[in-house]
């Protein structure tokens, strides 16, 4: 139970990072995330509504994450621009 915890704290918030990094657009990772976890629910590898919040905690904490990440690489990209 502890390895499925961990994972769900860890998993999807770098899920969401590295497909918003890949695809630029945070909203785009955040749903290829959900997709991924929808699909490891449905094949019974998360059991409890606790995995469920931890889940739901860490997508959202990625996606914060994320949305800062882009912001920074678009402030760079402008700031290039001008130069």
């Amino acid at each position: 139970m502890i390895d499925k915890v961990l994972a769900a704290v860890f998993f999807p918030c770098f899920l969401v990072i590295f497909f918003s990094r890949v695809t630029f657009n945070q909203v785009v990772g955040l749903i290829l995330s959900v997709a991924l976890i929808v699909a490891s629910v449905y094949k019974g590898y998360t059991h409890t509504w606790l995995l469920f919040l931890i889940d739901a905690a860490s997508l959202t904490i990625g996606f914060y994450f994320a949305n800062i990440m882009l912001h920074k690489q678009k402030k760079k990209q402008r700031e290039r621009r001008l130069k």
